[in-house]
């Protein structure tokens, strides 16, 4: 037997780090121009960057593909490039880089072809390259990904800070929140001499600042996850309750009135809490002292189907045992259902839109009985909604690692975000302009502008229904990854023990419950918690990454330290505005 070892080859070394490759590991059993596998084949990606294996890439060109005859072998045209890559495996020793094979010699990824034990040769269809994914499917997932609870508080963001600066600050935070984006993403890309084809911008933060930046970014990452779940808590409340009152009345043939405040005719809208303070945020207050809106004196039903009292705590039965799943592989198929609910929001307010007509008076600085003014001074509110909405910057890196066209990775994100910016804006402006004012008066719309509508509308039966039982499947997701990161870093194991993760969820459970017990206000949730995941994550480490970046690169000028300075201004201010609101 004329037996050989392979080169020693580090998966380290460029090229083998910049892109996937097939291997033949182990000994070839025959002679070179008939090379015959006597091993197994390996993915370079399965084995830690800094181990070492016997491997050397092979490659067959589509072009020397043979046909289905297991006696034939692959062409002398493959069996020299096969020998071209063993011979700069045999120049020097696999520690000296200089002398590996240059990246011309290495295959691109989807011309990498599977060489089996009886000479014929296939593609691999589940390669990086064969995942990856055009602009049109990536742009798609961001503004998926950014579509989540936020979009039913933007018509309320409005009408805090008023229908004109409103909008003007919509688009202003969304072209600021895309260029912090930016900065994001390119970070890695700009740190030298390391292989950062790996890297979270968690990584980067650790890079930058030591252990004081990985840490800090982990807990405001953890302060944006339990947000948004204590978010989906209340929500969950909310539909659950709504739902099951629309089934019990239409089983027992039940007509009751939502509110005394409302408009009459098949598309009703009602006021629940009407504000009597045109110039503060009494809307909140009243929500508080209501109770919820429920009368259990009147009614039996009432006392065990109450949407504070009791309904929160049903909802523990159910998703506590989901939260405990080691995996959370079965909840992702379901992850469709947030592009549903979100078309079927869209086509809800369209709807809504053009039966009730548009309502608008311009009052640019003064109040009246049923309109807004133009300016509020309450505008940090929706600054505080707005970061969250449009808040994606710790995943956009592993989002856009499966663009296939890494080149167009700054106009996809920029049309992504222009999509999104669009729908808040499409969403926002069209409750706005067609909430009937008067007899209504604009500030009763509520930070879920789905309870505007009565029970007994039926469209909004079903959006409640679709987004209920997709929040049922995103929660547990949204815990899976909250454990992941926190056990991760504090144990170095996601799942401890059984105990380590019912611990971590009953005090996520139990967050969720006292606040849609006692303060079910999705609105103000979501901006203290975009605000403060915010000053982190969106405007305080990416422009000093950026400062700190362009000073060690020499490119650092006083109008960027000026204006990256101006972001972390901006960020502070952001937070300590909503203390004030």
């Amino acid at each position: 037997m004329n037996g050989f070892s392979l080169p020693l080859v580090s998966l380290s070394d460029p090229p083998y780090r910049s892109r996937p490759h097939i291997f033949l590991c182990g000994l070839l059993d025959s002679e070179p121009s008939t090379p015959r596998l006597n091993s197994s084949l390996c993915l370079w990606q399965e084995v830690g960057a800094d181990e070492w294996i016997f491997c050397r890439p092979f490659h067959v060109e589509p072009r020397n593909i043979l046909g289905d005859d297991p006696q034939e072998r692959v062409s002398a045209e493959a069996a020299i490039l096969n020998s071209r890559v063993h011979y700069y495996g045999r120049l020097t020793g696999s520690s000296d880089r200089l002398l590996s094979p240059p990246n011309h010699v290495i295959p691109r990824p989807e011309e990498i072809y599977i060489y089996s034990p009886l000479g014929t040769a296939f593609q691999v269809t589940g390669s990086d390259y064969a995942s990856k994914n055009p602009s049109i499917i990536t742009i798609f997932a961001i503004w998926n990904t950014m579509m989540g609870t936020s979009i039913l508080s933007i018509p309320w963001g409005i009408k805090q800070a008023g229908f004109t600066l409103g909008v003007l600050i919509l688009i202003f935070t969304g072209l600021l929140m895309l260029y912090c984006c930016y900065i994001v993403l390119k970070s890695p890309k700009a740190i030298p001499y390391v292989d950062t084809s790996d890297w979270e911008f968690p990584d980067v933060c650790r890079y930058y600042f030591g252990k004081f930046g990985q840490w800090s970014s982990l807990v405001f990452s953890m302060v944006s996850l339990i947000g948004a779940m204590v978010v989906y808590w209340v929500l969950m409340s909310n539909f659950l309750y709504n739902t099951g009152q629309f089934i019990y009345n239409y089983v027992h043939n039940v007509s009751m009135s939502d509110s005394e405040f409302g408009t009459n005719g098949s598309d009703r809208v009602v006021c629940p809490y009407p504000n009597t303070d045109p110039g503060g945020n009494a809307s909140l207050s009243l929500l508080l002292l209501s109770g919820g809106g429920n009368d259990t004196a009147d009614r039996p039903f009432e006392h065990y189907w109450s949407k504070t009292n009791t309904i929160p705590l049903y909802l523990i039965v159910l998703l506590l045992p989901l939260l405990c799943f080691r995996s959370a592989s079965f909840f992702a198929r379901f992850t469709f259902l947030g592009t549903v609910s979100v078309l079927y929001l869209i086509a809800l307010v369209t709807v809504k839109a053009v039966r009730l007509g548009f309502h608008l008076e311009f009052h640019w600085f003064d109040s009246s009985t049923f309109y807004v003014p133009e300016f509020r001074l309450l505008f940090p509110q929706l600054t505080g909604v707005l970061t969250l909405a449009f808040f994606i910057h710790n995943c956009i890196i592993t989002l856009m690692k499966s663009n296939k066209h890494q080149e167009n990775n700054v106009r996809d994100l920029s049309v992504a975000y222009l999509l999104v910016g669009a729908t808040y804006l499409y969403v926002g402006v069209l409750i706005f302009a067609a909430f009937p004012s008067p007899p209504l008066a604009k500030d009763c719309i509520e930070p879920n502008f789905l309870d505007n509508f009565p029970t007994t509308d039926v469209m909004v039966f079903v959006a409640r229904t679709c987004l209920l039982f997709q929040m049922i499947t995103v929660y547990p997701l949204l815990g899976y990854l909250v454990r992941v990161q926190m056990m991760g870093q504090v144990f170095g194991n996601h799942y401890p023990s059984f105990l380590h993760v019912l611990s971590l969820n009953v005090l996520i459970v139990g967050a969720g419950v006292l606040v849609a017990r006692f303060y079910p206000n999705i609105g103000s949730i979501i901006r203290f918690s975009g605000a403060t995941c915010g000053l982190a994550l969106v405007f305080v480490f990416p422009a000093l990454v950026q400062l700190i970046s362009q000073r060690r690169q020499g490119t650092l000028r006083w109008p960027s330290a000026v204006f990256h300075s101006l972001l972390i201004g901006l960020g502070v201010a952001n937070l300590l505005a909503q203390f004030f609101m």
